[in-house]
């Protein structure tokens, strides 16, 4: 049977033309040879051996020792006799008996395995060097036999490994999940491959004869059935016929949309099926291609007739399918289609969708007339990091992370754990920091982040009803029409509704209106270990690290695995599609901590962190077991779903010496079904037990070819990265800060003579003075931008303010034209200058004439508390009296609906009650001070208003009715924080405070109820 190789027929490498590329490795065929003296040794000593083995040592054992173990029961006295030689002698005895029957059984799987051709053979447990012994033997035996045509797939790699610390290839990992391969598919293909083998070889035989035809002659090649766990690929043909893999996309390009023998047509690259017939490019060589048909006569007449039928069809077919319809990266490493359902399952590739047809990328809202454009569309101006603006999910997590942070801290300054800053703004970010901040402004998806959580968790939920265990997901892909395909590791049925099955039975899809119609459900996140790596074509693809079966290898140069690193650490510390998780950063990252000290773990070596996953990895093995779970995936949606089973993700930057990556390999085995996952770097990418392989090139690029994958990578450079870091530790409550405590952004002159020409009033419903209403549908438009600028005074920049208004994307000329009518809107002073201009760094500000009412609060607020009311009582209680007046509500009271989504990534909705509640307890104190109480208790009613929440006003309100000294008016005030509380119940130091002022209280609330 003739027989492919990955080598060219030039014998260059794929790396010989230009920059090395990524190195396929897939176990390939052997070429045919013919058999030699050496290999009959070979055989003939391997027979020997197994006879010695398998008959010599039972049969010694027996003749020499006898049976080495008691006759009978043992008693007491047996138990006391005195240990003899003997006695270790039948010891002994035993020990050989048993790694015999262990030999014995690495050799029966062994043989089964090469026999059967299928898979790589079952491990033995604790076999280890016995197991490989008994593979060379085998090996060595069936070499010369009929079984080497099944077994050379495996025998490439015999000597170099254990079982256990093999690099096995996706389609191996996807046969460790449960139903990787179907009996009656291993029937068809085999017989298929013996027919269409034999044509092959024909084709071969005439390629091989004619080796001078001329170049410009039209060549075709024929795919090839799969041979063992091997399946041909584009990718494959171009490194044996055009000398690099890289090349697929021309083969792709010339067959795309051609009809094929058997009907169907060529649409993705990693979709091709055995028998198809593809034009190879002028300059293709090897033995496998046939030219024109009546070149051939030794290729059998159906396929001359198919070739000759689909050469006539070229011509046609290339003119209606290349004009502009390249699909650049897809690429082409061989799954083979089998029609609906029929899809290989033993190569478990990460495929690109497809995407439903007249489906596009999102369009964004319009500007009257004008349509909104994609944000990818908009320049690359002002400086603002790429990186972050092309990774949606990781800003959206990064965002919401920094707001909750400093959320932590306006909280822990107003109880006054952090002492200076109540009520006041966070620190503000220059430099570096602030382009990253609005970086992460422009580039955020959190909508996106919302949808994937609710789908998942959604998913989880419609399964557990169905009382069905939750699929193991590869790999997710989020289509740019808003679609969510799952890739699963195999099929798993009809998915619940409102999901669909996708392009096969290994996908799951859920289209973006019914994400939308989701709603929060209380479930665990099902699949928490998936994260970003990259966009295809439209599409981005976030790969689930726990559910891989072994390590997940990353090769390339340091810095560029780095950035890799960085962005993976970083979205699985933030992301909003995950509960609990613990992420162990090794040899990088200790700098990362800031962003999730509660996930994030730093190790400073491969050997803590080899002691530490060993322990974890057999408390993970011992907890399944004891609580009945094949894998985390089924603990998730049981009963302890909310605080079991969170995933471990270990990314090991370092690359490991050879016993350590033995161990972690060891480790990793099991580690999909335990919810571990492992992200290890590599120069070389020679990496023992690495499941997938993946290299990150200086491009930017990240090429998987064995997964079908190359993806423009998502990462975090390292100025980034600490631009992003000094965010996070400039918010943290407890960081060290040496700067003196920040002031308001912006001071108002709140004398008679500082009457703003511009004013508005944002505190209540948005209502704006000194300026007319704009006529149209714009109005709405100017009004949110303005109320932005205001709420920035820093400065607000051009692309936040466009991303801020048109969160789905906006032309450049559009959002200049806002500009320009919100400029020419506000208009100038007096002295001619524009009330809205933009800055040294581009940013756009308003002048010190625009004044809205949160300003005059701040202001009014900081100069009762630090300016002049510090030196008098009465300048203090009418600044604080002036202030409370302003607070007519909430902020932007009665907002459009669908419009200021940006709000949500403010933290002004923690300031401003904040802020209400310090200048109500200023106040209520300024009154006590002079005994009256029913002023404080009006002051604190007026800031409870705004501030229901705020304990502090709830303890100063107690003590206020306490001074009036009406206990039955402080009774009904008790219970009614009692009712406000609910089920929670009053907080400790609310009821620490009742019984010091009102001891009877729980009997006058029991009383009351």
């Amino acid at each position: 049977m003739a027989r492919r190789t990955t080598s060219n027929s030039s014998g260059s490498s794929p790396g010989s033309a230009g920059s090395p590329g990524p190195r396929n490795r897939t176990p390939q065929p052997l070429p045919g040879r013919r058999r030699t003296v050496g290999d009959f040794v070979k055989a003939f000593l391997a027979f020997v051996a197994l006879l010695v083995l398998l008959v010599g040592v039972p049969g010694a054992l027996a003749v020499q020792i006898g049976w080495p173990l008691p006759s009978g029961a043992p008693t007491t006295e047996w138990l006391q006799q005195e240990i003899t030689v003997d006695t270790f002698i039948n010891v002994l005895t035993v020990v050989v008996w048993l790694a015999w029957a262990q030999f014995t059984a690495c050799v029966l799987v062994e043989m089964k395995a090469a026999l059967s051709g299928v898979g790589l053979p079952n491990r033995v447990p604790g076999a280890g060097p016995s197991q490989l012994l008994a593979r060379q033997l085998v090996a060595a035996l069936l070499l010369v036999g009929a079984a080497a045509a099944s077994f050379t797939p495996g025998l490439s790699q015999l000597g170099q490994q254990l079982e256990g610390n093999q690099r096995p290839a996706v389609a191996a990992a996807a046969q460790q999940a449960p139903g990787g391969l179907i009996a009656q598919q291993q029937a068809q293909t085999a017989a298929s491959a013996a027919a269409l083998a034999e044509q092959a070889a024909d084709a071969a035989a005439h390629a091989e004869g004619g080796a001078h035809a001329s170049e410009g002659a039209t060549k075709f090649y024929r795919i090839q059935p799969p041979e063992g766990r091997h399946h041909d690929s584009l990718w494959e043909v171009a490194e044996r016929h055009l000398g690099d893999g890289r090349r697929y996309k021309e083969i792709y390009q010339l067959n795309k949309d051609r009809a094929q023998p058997d009907g169907s047509k060529l649409s993705e690259a990693s979709l091709i099926r055995p028998g198809w017939i593809m034009e190879m490019p002028g300059d293709a060589r090897g033995g496998e291609l046939v030219e024109m048909p009546d070149e051939a006569p030794k290729v059998s007449p159906d396929v001359r007739r198919q070739i000759s039928d689909y050469a006539r069809t070229g011509g046609a077919a290339q003119e209606q399918g290349r004009p502009g319809r390249q699909e650049a990266g897809q690429q082409g490493a061989g799954q083979q289609g089998g029609g609906a359902g029929a899809r290989d399952r033993d190569t478990a590739h990460i495929t690109l969708p497809e995407q439903r047809p007249g489906q596009g990328a999102e369009q964004g809202r319009q500007d009257g007339q004008e349509q909104a454009a994609p944000a990818a569309g908009e320049g690359s101006g002002f400086g603002l990091p790429q990186a972050l603006l092309g990774a949606p999910l990781l800003a959206a997590g990064l965002l919401g992370a920094l707001g909750r942070r400093r959320r932590q801290a306006l909280w822990q300054s107003a109880l006054g754990a952090v002492g200076g800053r109540r009520g006041m703004e966070p620190p503000t970010p220059t430099g570096a920091a602030a382009d990253a901040q609005d970086a992460l402004l422009v580039g955020a998806d959190p909508e996106g982040v919302r949808l994937l959580d609710r789908s998942l968790r959604g998913l989880a939920a419609s399964l557990a009803g169905e009382s069905r265990p939750l699929p193991t997901v590869y790999a997710a892909w989020m289509g740019g029409n808003g679609d969510l395909h799952l890739q699963l590791a195999q099929p798993a049925g009809r998915p619940p509704a409102p999901w669909q099955l996708g392009q096969d039975p290994t996908f799951w899809m859920l289209a973006r209106a019914d994400a939308e119609r989701y709603e929060e459900v209380d479930t665990a996140a099902p699949y928490p270990g998936l994260v970003s790596l990259g966009t295809m074509d439209d599409s981005r693809l976030l790969l689930n690290l726990e559910s891989v079966p072994g390590i997940v290898s990353l090769s390339g140069r340091e810095q560029d695995r780095a950035g890799v690193f960085a962005s993976v650490a970083a979205e699985l510390a933030t992301n909003g599609w995950s509960d609990r998780m613990t992420i162990t950063l090794v040899g990088f990252g200790e700098d990362l901590t800031p962003l999730a000290p509660n996930r994030l773990r730093h190790l400073d070596g491969i050997e803590a962190l080899v002691e530490t996953m060993e322990a974890e990895t057999r408390q993970r093995r011992g907890a399944l077991g004891a609580a009945g779970h094949d894998s985390v995936l089924t603990g998730r949606t049981g009963p302890a779903q909310h605080t079991r089973w969170a995933p471990h993700l270990v990314l090991l930057a370092a690359e490991p010496s050879a016993e350590d990556a033995v161990k972690l390999a060891e480790l990793a085995a099991d580690a999909s079904r335990l919810g571990i996952g492992y992200l290890v770097g590599t120069r070389s990418g020679e990496l023992p037990g690495a499941a997938w392989e993946m290299e990150i090139t200086s491009e930017g690029k990240l090429l998987a070819p064995l997964l079908g994958l190359e993806l423009d990578a998502q990462l975090l450079p390292v100025s980034q990265q600490r631009a992003v870091v000094e965010l996070f530790t400039d918010a943290d409550p407890d960081h060290d800060d040496d700067r003196p405590t920040p002031t308001p952004p912006f001071l108002v002159d709140i004398s008679e003579q500082g009457r703003p020409a511009v004013y508005a009033r944002l505190v209540g419903p948005y209502e704006i003075i000194g300026l007319d209403t704009p006529d149209g549908e714009r109005s709405a438009l100017l009004h949110e931008a303005l109320a932005l600028l205001l709420l920035h005074r820093e400065g607000v920049h051009p692309r936040v303010l466009s991303s801020a208004l048109w969160p789905r994307g906006v032309t450049d000329d559009v959002r200049d034209a806002l500009v320009e009518r919100l400029r020419a809107w506000l208009g100038a002073d007096p002295d001619g200058t524009p009330r809205l201009a933009a800055d040294a760094t581009g940013r756009l500000k308003l002048a010190k004439s625009v004044v809205s009412d949160l300003d005059v609060l701040r202001s009014l607020y900081h100069e009762a508390t630090q300016g002049r009311g510090v030196g008098s009582r009465a300048v203090r209680g009418r600044l604080l009296t002036d202030a409370l007046v302003l607070v007519r509500g909430p902020l932007l009271a009665e907002r459009p609906e669908g419009r200021y989504g940006w709000l949500t990534h403010e933290i002004i909705d923690a300031q401003l009650p904040l802020l209400v509640a310090d200048i109500g307890l200023a106040l209520s104190a300024f009154h006590l001070e002079k005994d009256r109480a029913e002023k404080a208790i009006e002051a604190l009613d007026a800031a409870l208003g705004s501030a229901p929440g705020d304990e502090r006003l709830w303890h100063e309100l107690l003590r206020a009715t306490h001074a009036t000294g009406d206990s039955d008016r402080l009774q009904r005030l008790a219970a009614d924080l009692v009712a406000r509380s609910g089920a929670r119940g009053l907080p400790p130091r609310t009821e620490a405070l009742l019984d010091e002022l009102l001891p009877t209280w729980r009997s006058g609330v029991a009383a009351a109820g």
